[in-house]
């Protein structure tokens, strides 16, 4: 007998034989940032099919430059997004910030010129604020280097920000506040007394109060007043029993009261007002928009006021008057999605990003008259690049519905390829969990309609965003799996459609849409062909003990606390990593070695896992990313291999 064979007779024996597992096979791209294990080599007539669709760019509006004359928007050159500066309609993209790193939370300075923008190392999120001068084109950074800061606010005068950061302990979301000037004066003005979040919202004309945002959950979140002199805070809305969701906006022209956003009288996020009393009883604006208001901006004199409404996925923009609280929707916007929305310095034109189906992210401007309710024309600033593509061919999603297993009604999107099918389909599922599928532009999709003649379904699953709150909470705690439920049910779905492949069926997602992936494997493999999960949550528990000290009891209120022994049990219970055995189904793993929310941990013990099971695993981790892929070398080998895995395991095809 062999050595080899004596030593599996030794196995079979001792009742612990198992398939063994192959020699992973590893190589390195991208510098070695990024690993590739038991991935083919891509094949060139991939890498050249997908070229157009992975070189299209977008341009975001960020802010005004002080004059009001040019507009500063984020875009790509290289391998990350940066600061441009347009200075007309159509004009050339002057990139002003070339960081190896993205550069996100800009916002200009009142009454100056300088801006801050906020910017991490290799996707870790602990960002870093700097102050970046535009005409020396000198950038240096105020925080200590080590915390995470963000959600920065302005004084009125431009002299200081508050902010938000984790300086403190490294664990808590506390507010501070700092000189622009003189960084290294910044002070503690408000310590959170809990893991929830707490952030700055808007500082009064006086520069003496600003409005507190302290979110607990998707459903609880509470508005406070805080004075800076006595640091005594006031809680305007929210909390005491009283559980809704209330994000602040800012104060009103007279100081004597604020606008805010409130589910506390109904199923929908209504604009409101409300006096800075404790106690007050909120001006409910928008009864009767029964869709959720998304945001707001003022102008300088907050005389002036815009906000957009979720409709059923797509974006409608109103003009408001704050003094007669009256408002009328904007006419002529692209019908899509609209992104940050800004006035211009002196109230004369509103800038925005639109996104549609068939149009990235591009910046416009609506001139405005001057009755604060009426607009003239939209012209567009930026014309991002496409690769070349012609984007009037590509396909606009349905919105559908299916039932599902207690009659529930789901939401969906259905992008189809031209022709009668049946078309293989690939489901998508967002993240979040509390977030939500809209039609927005994805090169993504379109490249899968047309270079794997796939149709793509994109579910709102129980439990997302924009159907209101009643829905939102509909997969909370011990109800988890019902939202893998509506994922068997969109399958039944699919079988009842004579234009799409049940037989032939992929699932995608990423974060917690990777936790959908993994548990629709669990359920539903001898239903799938293949499953890629992107840095999605394997255990809950294991994710709860190593997530970011910062955002863990945030994730508890969603996911359930894993320190109570009955919630643990269900937790572990539910879990993909331990219902491992039931997974028969070719799966792509996607992570970032940096990653904060989903730590990287999530992904090598579903692998491990997957590979001691003898399944087929693909795993790629990038060394220099977080949650998700920003630079572009990266993003461009990571959708390759989808395309490659998805030929192979969703069409059979070599």
């Amino acid at each position: 007998m062999t050595r080899i064979a004596a030593f599996l007779c030794t196995l079979l024996t001792a009742g612990l034989a198992q398939p063994l597992q192959a020699e992973v096979e590893r190589r390195a791209l991208n510098d070695g940032n990024l690993i590739l294990e038991d991935i083919p080599a891509i094949p060139q007539t991939i890498v050249d099919d997908l070229n157009r669709y992975q070189n299209v760019r977008s341009a975001g509006f960020l802010d005004w430059t002080a004059d009001g004359e040019s507009l500063y928007v984020s875009t790509r050159f290289g391998e990350v997004e940066q600061i441009h500066r347009v200075d007309m309609p159509g004009g050339a993209r002057h990139q002003l910030t070339f960081f190896e790193e993205p550069v996100s939370q800009v916002s200009r300075q009142p009454e100056g010129s300088h801006l801050v923008f906020a910017m991490d190392a290799g996707g870790n999120e602990f960002s870093q604020l700097f102050v970046f001068d535009p005409v020396l084109s000198r950038s240096r950074m105020i925080t200590d280097g080590e915390s995470r800061n963000g959600a920065v606010v302005w004084a009125r005068d431009g002299e200081r920000i508050a902010f938000q950061s984790t300086r403190r302990n490294g664990a808590s979301n506390d507010v501070w506040m700092m000189p622009l000037q003189e960084p290294e004066e910044a002070r503690l003005v408000l310590a959170a007394p809990d893991g929830t979040w707490w952030g700055p919202v808007d500082f009064d004309e006086a520069g003496e109060r600003l409005l507190i945002l302290n979110y607990v959950s998707i459903t609880d979140s509470r508005i406070h007043l805080l004075d800076l002199e006595s640091g005594d805070t006031t809680l305007l809305a929210g909390g005491d029993g009283d559980l809704s969701s209330n994000w602040p906006l800012g104060f009103d022209h007279a100081g004597e009261g604020y606008w805010f956003i409130t589910d506390r009288d109904g199923e929908f996020r209504q604009l409101a007002w409300q006096p800075l009393e404790a106690g007050a009883e909120p001006v409910i604006v928008t009864a009767d928009i029964p869709w959720d208001v998304e945001g707001m901006a003022f102008s300088k004199d907050r005389r002036r006021a815009v906000f957009a409404v979720n409709e059923d996925g797509l974006s409608r923009l109103y003009l408001l008057d704050p003094a007669s609280r009256e408002y009328r929707a904007v006419s002529g916007i692209p019908t899509g999605l609209v992104g940050s929305v800004g006035f211009s310095p002196d109230g004369s034109r509103l800038a925005m990003t639109l996104n549609t189906p068939q149009t990235p992210s591009d910046t416009f401007v609506l001139a405005l008259r001057e009755d604060p309710l009426a607009h003239s024309e939209l012209t567009r600033w930026t014309h991002s690049e496409v690769g070349g593509l012609d984007t009037d061919t590509f396909v606009e999603p349905e919105l559908v519905r299916f039932e599902s297993f207690d009659g529930l009604s789901v939401p969906a999107w259905l992008y189809k390829p031209e022709g009668d099918g049946p078309f293989p389909v690939v489901v998508s599922i967002h993240g979040g969990p509390e977030s939500q599928a809209r039609p927005a532009f994805s090169s993504t999709y379109q490249m899968w309609l047309a270079k794997l003649g796939v149709a793509v379904v994109v579910p709102n699953v129980r439990g997302s965003a924009g159907y209101g709150k009643s829905y939102l909470a509909m997969d909370n705690a011990y109800k988890r799996e019902d939202s893998v439920r509506d994922i068997g049910a969109l399958l039944d779905w699919i079988g009842t459609r004579p234009d799409l492949d049940a037989d032939r069926v992929a699932v995608f997602g990423g974060s917690y849409g990777g936790y959908m992936v993994l548990a629709s494997a669990v359920h539903y493999s001898e239903r799938l062909k293949a499953a890629v999960d992107i840095v999605g949550i394997s255990s809950f528990v294991t994710f709860l003990e190593n997530t970011e000290d910062y955002r863990r009891d945030l994730r508890r209120a969603e996911y359930g606390d894993e320190r109570d022994p009955e919630m643990r049990a269900h937790l572990e219970k539910i879990s993909p990593l331990n219902n491992v055995e039931k997974i028969a189904v070719p799966m792509l793993v996607v992570q970032g070695e940096n990653d904060p929310r989903v730590p990287v941990t999530e992904a090598e013990q579903i692998v491990e896992a997957l590979r001691e099971k003898g399944e087929t695993v693909w795993y790629m981790n990038a060394l220099n990313e977080g949650h998700g892929y920003r630079r572009k070398e990266n993003r461009d080998v990571y959708q390759q291999a989808v395309v490659l895995f998805l030929r192979r395991h969703l069409l059979d095809q070599d």
